[in-house]
Parts: C-alpha cells; sequence; structure tokens
C-alpha cells in the first residue's frame, strides 16, 4: 500500500511518496518540526533569556483539546496559549513549555509564534518571497528567525 503526504507520522523527518507527479513515484522528506528563534525571547524567573526553540506541526487533536480546557471556554482568546504550549516542543533550557510561559511571553513573541503556527500548518515551510526595495531582486527568506543575514 503507498503512502500519501497526508499521513500523520511522530517521526520529525520521514520519507513519503509524492503522488502528484505523474511517473515513478519521488520519495520526499516531511518535516514536521521547525526550529525558531523568538525576537525578544522569554524571560524565565532566574534571568535567563530563552529565545532558540522547536515547534511541530499541530494535530486536529492540539486544535480540539484547547475546546475543552475550562479557561478556553472562560475566555475564547485563551485558545492561543494553549495551543502554542501543547506545539512548542523546546524553548531554550526550559522543561516542556507549559501555558503559563505562553502566558508570561511577550505579546510580540506571542504574534510571532502565532504567525509561524499559521505558516507551517497551512503552508507547510516558513519561508516567504520578498524584494529588494532598491533593486527589485526576488529571493526568499526563512522567517523563523536566526542571526542577521542568515535565511
Amino acid at each position: 500500500m503507498r503512502r500519501t503526504n497526508a499521513v500523520a507520522v511522530a517521526d520529525p523527518e520521514v520519507e513519503v511518496d509524492d503522488l502528484t507527479q505523474p511517473g515513478p513515484p519521488r520519495r520526499e522528506r516531511l518535516r514536521t518540526e521547525f526550529d525558531f528563534q523568538l525576537p525578544r525571547g522569554f524571560l524565565d524567573e532566574d534571568g535567563t533569556l530563552h529565545r532558540r526553540g522547536t515547534m511541530r506541526l499541530a494535530t486536529a487533536r492540539d486544535e480540539l483539546l484547547p475546546l475543552y480546557d475550562a479557561r478556553v471556554q472562560e475566555n475564547p482568546a485563551f485558545t492561543t496559549v494553549v495551543l502554542l504550549a501543547r506545539v512548542i516542543t523546546s524553548l531554550g533550557t526550559l522543561g516542556p513549555v507549559s501555558s503559563t510561559v505562553v502566558e508570561n511571553m511577550f505579546a510580540s513573541d506571542v504574534a510571532f509564534l502565532q504567525d509561524l503556527y499559521r505558516r507551517i500548518n497551512a503552508e507547510g515551510h516558513t519561508r516567504v518571497a520578498v524584494a529588494c526595495p532598491s533593486c527589485e531582486h526576488r529571493f526568499e527568506v526563512d522567517i523563523a528567525g536566526g542571526r542577521l543575514g542568515e535565511s
């Protein structure tokens, strides 16, 4: 039986058959985890700044479970906090990322993570096409973060 790109797999990178092209199937890696760097960073109780992390693709369960959370039922805006806490697999040297961690992030970092979530789950990647305002040269950059000049 052939596997398709819609197969849900726990491995961060698995091979799947690309059935969209005619001819023999081409093997392609399915990327399920995406590294990022927060614009500001999460400052923990000890004063340590955590900026680098990893977010995984969301499952249907990730999007459904917050609906049963009492905090979300009281305030639907809390859905974002619960959802991000489920899909962020690491952040700096912190242990598991809880909703309390997400609640205490700077608003700009939460907005960054919301955009990253949308991009990787809707588009499957973190690249965006841009153009130089001076010469109009078109190229792609990876918005997941990194040092200035990295893509």
